[in-house]
């Protein structure tokens, strides 16, 4: 994650620069308090470790799931699953023990690890959301076997996050216990230059911007499927419902688990220094550790290729082939001629019904409208349209079935 918990202590039994050589630092909940915060991370360590390591299991064994476009799922995933392995632990057994266990040079290295992959995670989500709304819009057949764009996003994704989570090893603000001193991130409460400027970076650039590349991307599809609407009216009501559902619960879920956070974080580094009890810290913390349970049912599990996927490897069997398991990468765009124009087959001088071009990104065959015979399917958008033909492009599928 960004961080873990709230810092509020400052130097109260920890390891901040005016106190050096204090010793590790103890749990300032009480033991239930540490009892309920250690099982709260214990179903959230298992439960994330679980649903991520299915996901990849899932795209190692079949092949149909190996698309551009999964790999950054795959990519969220991943940094979700080192969130488990390499996170939680430390501040699952900090809990259960009531202090910090791995001293001070555990704690910077926590920190950092933990803001690396939760950054990661975040960036990814707002790659993936981009990658989908400009797959819909592109008006050309997508190369399955194409990862550069793909591979050029996890590397984004990665190479973003260390440029934001180096610093503070560097001297840019830096890392130390925090919260009840349970688990280490950010230091949240030094009111200096070098740490409020990294603050309000780390606010800016990692938390509010990835959430306003999610909303508008995926405002912006919605609004694309809404075009749609004259073609078959009920079938594109209830694929715009199915995208507005999906769309309100991403970002109800990216808020839910970050907004706490970050709104309690930046309290904690311009409030007053009492404002935040160790009890109100901590809630933001374990939210955004449920990240890592919530992103592989959002984004992988209501996926119909993963779903189908997921089944057969409970039944131990092959998913059945069809157009439903291939991937969004696979399909081409194909154009419609849109209003009335001059037939170029049969019957020269007869008029066209208004047409509507569909794209369709990895949805079921038969999901697809089935529009009036007499619009031309034929018509690839790379292959030289005549000058009186303005082609419309535009998705039906919503974006879980990418």
């Amino acid at each position: 994650m960004i961080a873990s918990n709230l810092s509020l202590g400052g130097c109260a039994g920890g390891w901040g620069a005016p106190c050096a050589g204090a010793a590790e630092p103890r749990s300032s909940l009480s033991p239930t308090g540490n009892a309920v915060v250690a099982v709260s991370l214990a179903l959230i360590g298992g439960f994330g470790l679980l649903n991520n390591l299915l996901v990849l299991l899932l795209f190692l064994r079949h092949r149909a799931l190996r698309s551009p476009i999964n790999l950054l799922l795959v990519n969220i995933s991943l940094s979700d699953l080192l969130v488990c392995l390499l996170g939680t632990p430390f501040s699952l057994t900090a809990a259960a023990a009531g202090r910090w266990l791995i001293g001070r040079g555990g704690c910077v290295w926590y920190g950092f690890a933990n803001s690396l992959f939760g950054i990661v995670s975040l960036i990814s989500l707002a790659v993936l959301s981009y990658e989908r709304y400009s797959t819909m819009m592109t008006p050309t057949e997508a190369d399955a076997s194409n990862y550069w764009k793909a591979s050029l996003g996890v590397a984004l994704s990665w190479g973003y996050s260390l440029f934001w989570t180096v610093p503070p090893l560097l001297g840019w603000s830096r890392y130390g216990p925090e919260g009840p001193g349970t688990t280490c991130s950010v230091d949240w409460t030094a009111r200096t230059a070098n740490n409020t400027s990294y603050i309000i970076c780390l606010f800016v650039f990692c938390l509010l911007l990835p959430f306003l590349v999610i909303v508008v991307s995926y405002g912006r599809l919605l609004c694309a499927i809404r075009q749609v609407s004259g073609v078959n009216v009920a079938v594109s009501r209830r694929r715009e419902q199915r995208v507005l559902v999906m769309v309100v619960v991403m970002v109800i879920c990216y808020l839910l688990c970050w907004l706490p956070y970050g709104v309690m974080a930046l309290l904690a580094a311009f409030g007053p220094p009492a404002l935040l009890t160790p009890e109100a810290s901590i809630i933001p913390s374990v939210l955004a550790k449920a990240s890592t349970v919530i992103n592989p049912v959002i984004y992988v599990f209501m996926n119909k290729q993963f779903y189908r996927c997921f089944q057969a490897l409970l039944r131990c069997e092959t998913p059945r082939r069809g157009s439903s398991m291939r991937s969004s990468s696979k399909v081409a765009t194909r154009v419609l001629r849109v209003g009335p124009g001059p037939a170029p087959g049969p019957a020269p001088g007869t008029q066209r019904t208004d047409c509507l071009m569909v794209a369709s990104l990895g949805g079921a065959a038969d999901g697809v409208p089935q529009l009036d015979p007499s619009c031309d399917a034929s018509n690839d958008l790379t292959r030289n349209p005549s000058s009186d033909v303005q082609p419309v492009v535009v998705s039906l599928v919503p974006p879980r079935d990418g």
